[in-house]
Parts: C-alpha cells; structure tokens; sequence
C-alpha cells in the first residue's frame, strides 16, 4: 500500500508539471458510516449494524486538460470519518467482549481522479471519478464490554490492529460557474478494510457529503 500511495504521488506531480494546471480549494460536511462484518467458521461473515456520524473534510485540488471536456484531477485532503457498530459476535479489534464501538478516524487521502465536463460553456455540470489511497493519521474508539467497565481510548495501528492505510472509490456530482466557484456531492466506497488482525473483522469505509470549492487561476 505503500508504494501504491508513492506511485499516485509521483503520477500525479509528473501530469501536473507537463501542462497548464488549475489550482483551488474545496471544504464540506460528510455522513460517514462503515460496512462491517465479522468472520465466522464454515458461515463466511455476518453483517454488523452500524449507523452515521458526522464529519468534515477540507483540502487542495488540481486540473490539467487531457483532451476536450476530459481532465486528470487530482486531490489531496483531510478526511474526518468514523461509524458505531452494534456488535452481534466477537470482533477484535476492539475487544473479544465489546457489545458496541463508536469509532471517528482522522484520515488523509491522496485522490488522482478524472473528471468529464457534461458541457463547454463557462457554467457547466461535472462529473468527478476515481480511486483514492487513505492514510489513518489517528482516531478514538469508544465501546462497551458484555463484562466489566466502558473504555475510551486511542485506535491502536499494528499489525494485529488497526491498518494505517486504506483504499477507495470516489465519485463526484457538480457544477462549476464561470468563476471557478464549485458545488458537488460526494461519495466515499471504501474497497479495503481498515483492520490488519487476522481472522478480525472486515472494516470498510463509507460517506456521503457536500462540499463547495474555488480555483484560483482560470485559463
């Protein structure tokens, strides 16, 4: 995963130094849950209940002209994520015992994505696709045990824990006005779990959002 996240870098820098790039910066609010599920002997996995916590996130962007109404746009930002888990089996993280977890995660992500114009008029309608690698920065869990106090603590990122990167799909829905002022929604699918214990639970994120954004220097 390493080397994936320095290979986007690398990509991403070399397309945005070949031609004329248009710079900005985009914040929203975010829902974010999580698909959970727990491993089970001869059953395959059962599915946890888990319910959204809100969010933010904020970062930079960029966009360079392939060919027409297609450009490579890459984005670097802050993530605030997280989900509460009713736990219905053991899971570990976070505990063999725990009945429930409300987790929030600070992440940052590095994003190469596309985008296609639905039109070349100065206001236009856009569409925004792609993967994006995710670095867990740190996080709290929060939970309850079937025996014994609460706990509040520190995520913990190991290789019998939490995993400190992650993978996505993102996909955006806007519009851009003749000054570069951008409206769109978001959508966050998490394709990597978020937890390296072996035989532990599968953790994959999930979002929901709208975010507004500017670019600075218009062609």
């Amino acid at each position: 995963m390493k080397k994936s996240c320095l290979l986007l870098i690398v990509l991403s820098i070399s397309c945005l130094l070949q031609a004329q790039t248009e710079f900005g910066v985009f914040a929203g609010g975010q829902s974010s849950w999580a698909s959970y599920s727990t491993p089970e002997i001869d059953l395959g996995s059962t599915k946890q209940d888990t319910k959204m916590k809100y969010g933010f996130q904020a970062g930079a962007m960029a966009r360079v002209q392939f060919e027409g109404k297609l450009y490579f746009a890459p984005a670097v930002f802050y993530s605030m994520k997280g989900y509460k888990v009713t736990l219905t089996r053991p899971s570990f993280p976070p505990d063999s015992l725990a009945i429930d977890n409300d987790v929030t995660v600070h992440t940052f992500e590095i994003a190469p994505m596309l985008q296609y114009n639905f039109s070349e008029a100065a206001g236009h309608f856009f569409i925004k696709a792609g993967p994006s690698i995710d670095l867990q920065l740190f996080g709290k869990e929060k939970f309850r045990r079937s025996s014994g106090p609460s706990v509040s603590r520190n995520m913990k990122f190991s290789y019998g824990d939490y995993g400190r990167f992650s993978a996505n799909l993102l996909l955006h829905l806007g519009y851009e006005t003749s000054s570069g002022l951008i409206i769109y929604a978001h959508y966050t699918h998490g394709v990597a779990t978020i937890v390296n214990t072996d035989n532990g639970p599968t953790v994959r994120h999930r979002a929901l959002g709208l975010s507004i954004g500017k670019f600075f220097n218009r062609k």
